[in-house]
Formats: C-alpha cells, structure tokens, sequence
C-alpha cells in the first residue's frame, strides 16, 4: 500500500513559491516536516493579506490541526529559532503545541556565522553568494564530526566543554586567516544554555514521531527548503548550498525510509529566478527581466536581496524532474507574465556549437551554455482572478501544456497571486491528495 506521504521542493534554484504551495496543501495533510537546510530559507505565505515570513518553522505550523516537525536534516540555530517562534506567537500561531524540534539536528553556534561571514568577504576568495548565516560552516561541523546536535545543547556540562574547545580553536583559526576579533566562550556558554531551556519543550525523537504517524495511518508532507540546482550533490556546484535540497533529502534528513515516501511535488515558477552568485544560462539581460524582478516582487524573503531573472529552462526543469522522480509539478507565477506579448522559453542548450539536451556537471560548461529559444505567444490578460482552468486565457493553457509536455511530468497546481485563494488545483491532482488524505 502507498504510503499517505509526499515531498514538496524547489524545482529550480529555491524562491519558486514553496512556502505558499505548502501552505495550500497542508490543509489536506495531518503533519509537514522540514527536512533541510537552515534560517537561510525564506518562506513568505500571505493569507487575507496577512504575510508571514517563515525561515526555520514549516509552513504547516500556520494550519491549527498540522503538526509542524523541524527534522534532523535541518541545522538549528538557536536564537534565530526563538525570533521566529516569539513573532509566530505574537501572530496568534501555536507553536508551542504544534511544533517538535528533532534531538539530532545540528546546531548552528556564533563562531559558525562569524566564519562564513570572513570567508565570504576575504580577499581572493570565491563568492559563493551566501547569506552569511552560519550554515555552510555547521554542515562543515556536522561533516567533519565536530558539530553540535541539539540532544547536546541540552546537556549543560557538554555544552560549555564544546564551546570552550570549538572557541579555542575557531578563534585562532579565524584570527590567522580572516584577521577577525576572538570570542568570548563564556559569554557564548551563558547565552546558548539560556536559549537550550526555551528550545527544551519542543525537543523529540522525530524520526519516531514521523514513522509512527505513518504507522497510524496520517498523511506527513515533508517540506524542502531552496531548491534542486542548490543541492550539494546535484546542484550547480560550487554555486549550491550544504545539504540535500532534492528528495533524497527528505529520508536522510528526517528518519523515514525511501519505501515509505510516496510523491514527489515539484514547485517551478513559469519563468527562473536566483540568488547570489553562480551561472544561469537563461538570465534576461534587457529590459524584460527588469519587468519579471517588479511583477514578481522578486527579492529575497530572508535577505532583501533582489533575485536575477530569467526566462523557463526545460532542460534545467527535466534535469530535476529526473533527479527527483518528479511526479507532479506546481506552476507558480504565472501571472507574472500576464503583460508580455511573446515569451522566449529554453527548449535547449548549444555548448562549444554542439547541441545537448543533458545539464554539465561543471561550471565552466554552464557558462559556455548557449539557450536555443523558442518564442511562443503571450495572453496579454490578467490571470489573478482565475480560479478554475477554464478560466485561464487560452493561450496561458497554450503555455502550460508547452511545459507540461516537455517537462516530463503533469501539472496539478498553477499559483496565480501570492494570496493562498489565487490557487488553481486540477482536477487529477485533486483526487491524488484526496487519495493521499483518504
């Protein structure tokens, strides 16, 4: 029997949408968990105009009768934790009874941040176009076996051991290379073992907690964080972040075995957005992408920082379909484009004057990436309003089974607002999640 759960992640470069996709869905699911990343992940969800700004929390959290699950995959930082949880408090959310924190996640301490900010602006180094969080660093950590888990945070004589031992050695390490000032380690022990007893009542065994949901017949979302072309493996490295961003993510960073996932959702916006550094072989260069950046109000949820744009990469989108086994795809954005009167989509890629279907694997083939177009007709209507598929103009469906057919899986899903109603669920997709919930 299939098991009642699905993955939900970025199908690009992160940004596509996820946090008001997940939002929708979770009406029709009994717990989301978060399976990556860090507080470098932003999800904005607008419900009746009321925005929330997500970074650590799942979407879920923000539905009364989801159990919201924060899994091992996941590097924690304490304090930005607390933020998030005090201002969704002050939003009305409960979160001290909807929310679990899983004991094995890895926990993001003051010196992580303090090195990646170094590294990220120390001469003759490659940006990598970080948010300067401390994430790259705790994965370093957790890698090397060196990191601190959250059961440890708990625990008040292995916690100040750790910081006083990490402090000696961070401290000359980051005073040799990066010339940076050193840190206090008693200073960091008081405010961390502070922060340990208000994160202590939302601490669990969350790879129990899920697989027993299961087990009990509950529908479990498991929500990914940034995107397919950011993860570590098959990402455009080094331009990625540190963990697993694809679905594979979701069984390692949670406990629940590959057997028990059921399907995948893919969220892609109807064009291609990224932040930070790193090739991106259909960035629009004129005019044009200048409209997508104020039409979608495309800057980042957690940084500010505006995103590059560019035009729908089907070769790109295949890539992660096939790396995710994509099942459904979700379309958001779509009124974005309502103005445009043509709309170049990337339907391949010429590299050194050879024509290829397949994404390089190394950065200097990415950048030699020469986009073949083709050029297909814009509908010049608004789509906000739409609320059904047969009330999208008939050249928007044109679009949308372009996709559909050269993306190697069905849409179920087309967001045409930031407003959790500007949502269009297909008639299929519907009776899959019904099934799902069943």
């Amino acid at each position: 029997m299939r098991a009642k759960t699905a993955i939900i992640l970025g199908a690009q470069w992160g940004d596509e949408g996820k946090g008001k996709i997940v939002d929708v869905l979770s009406g029709s699911f009994d717990v989301v968990a978060r399976y990556a990343g860090g507080h470098n992940a932003g999800h904005t969800v607008i419900i009746g105009g009321k925005k929330f700004i997500l970074q650590l929390v799942p979407c879920g959290v923000l539905r009364p009768d989801c159990q919201a699950v924060i899994g091992n995959g996941v590097v924690l930082d304490p304090m930005a934790f607390l933020k998030e949880i005090n201002k969704l408090r002050d939003l009305g959310v409960d979160v001290d009874t909807q929310l679990k924190v899983s004991n094995r996640a890895q926990v993001i301490l003051e010196y992580h941040r303090m090195i990646e900010l170094a590294a990220e602006s120390a001469p003759g180094r490659q940006k990598i176009g970080t948010t300067s969080r401390g994430i790259g660093p705790a994965y370093e950590d957790k890698s090397a076996r060196n990191g601190l888990r959250v059961v440890d945070l708990l625990n008040k004589d292995l916690l100040k051991t750790h910081i006083e031992n990490a402090c000696r050695e961070k401290n000359t390490i980051a005073q040799a290379l990066f010339g940076t000032h050193p840190l206090d380690p008693a200073k960091m022990y008081d405010d961390y073992a502070a922060a340990a007893e208000q994160l202590r009542p939302f601490v669990t065994d969350t790879a129990s907690l899920l697989n027993r949901a299961i087990d009990e017949g509950k529908s479990v979302m498991f929500e990914g964080a940034q995107g397919t072309m950011l993860d570590i493996d098959h990402g455009t490295y080094p331009f990625v972040t540190s963990s697993s961003a694809t679905a594979g993510g979701a069984t390692t960073g949670t406990g629940v075995g590959p057997t028990r996932m059921g399907t995948v959702i893919a969220v892609t916006k109807a064009y291609v957005t990224r932040v930070g550094e790193g090739p991106f072989p259909t960035e629009i260069h004129d005019d044009a992408g200048a409209v997508l950046q104020r039409r979608g109000a495309e800057f980042g949820a957690v940084t500010g920082r505006p995103r590059r744009c560019g035009w729908l990469d089907l070769p790109l989108l295949r890539y992660s379909n096939m790396i995710n086994g994509t099942e459904w795809l979700v379309v958001t954005k779509l009124d974005v484009l309502d103005e445009l009167a043509t709309i170049p989509v990337c339907v391949g890629y010429e590299i050194d004057g050879k024509r290829t279907d397949t994404m390089p694997a190394d950065v200097r083939g990415l950048e030699s990436i020469k986009p073949i177009y083709t050029m297909l007709q814009g509908w010049q209507q608004s789509t906000e309003q739409a609320r059904s598929y047969d009330d999208l103009p008939q050249l928007a469906k044109d679009y949308l089974y372009f996709l559909e057919q050269e993306s190697n899986a069905r849409i179920g899903m087309i967001s045409t607002g930031p407003d959790r109603d500007q949502t269009i669920e297909l008639p299929a997709f519907r009776t899959a999640l019904r099934t799902l919930h069943a």
